[in-house]
């Protein structure tokens, strides 16, 4: 099984800006950390991306590939083979974020 994400991993766009992880769940916890849910858009800080002289930083983080048998409130948990695709401020897709580390893998009774 994949490593579930959580506020604890670091994840930057694919230019080395820095997600700033944030999450809704407080009910699914991973080493005392909340779990990032499919839901979660992250906001990402420093991305240096510039197209000719245009500034066009990726400013989030939308994810999807959530897990489908593990949920919070209906909702997928983001595990490692989750994709978050980084956007600008108008939308457009920049690239796949890029996950530095994982949690360690959880065992369900």
């Amino acid at each position: 099984m994949p490593s579930i994400l959580t506020i604890q991993n670091q994840i930057q766009c694919p230019h080395g800006g820095q997600a700033i992880l944030v999450t809704t769940n407080s009910a699914f916890l991973v080493d005392d950390s909340p779990a990032l849910l499919e839901s979660d858009l992250h906001v990402i800080a420093g991305c240096p991306f510039t197209v000719g002289t245009v500034y066009m930083p990726c400013v989030e983080i939308e994810w999807s590939g959530g897990a489908e048998m593990l949920t919070v409130d209906g909702v997928g948990v983001l595990l490692e083979t989750s994709i978050g695709l980084c956007n600008n401020a108008a939308g457009a897709p920049q690239g796949v974020a890029i996950i530095m580390d994982a949690a360690p893998e959880v065992d369900a009774i």
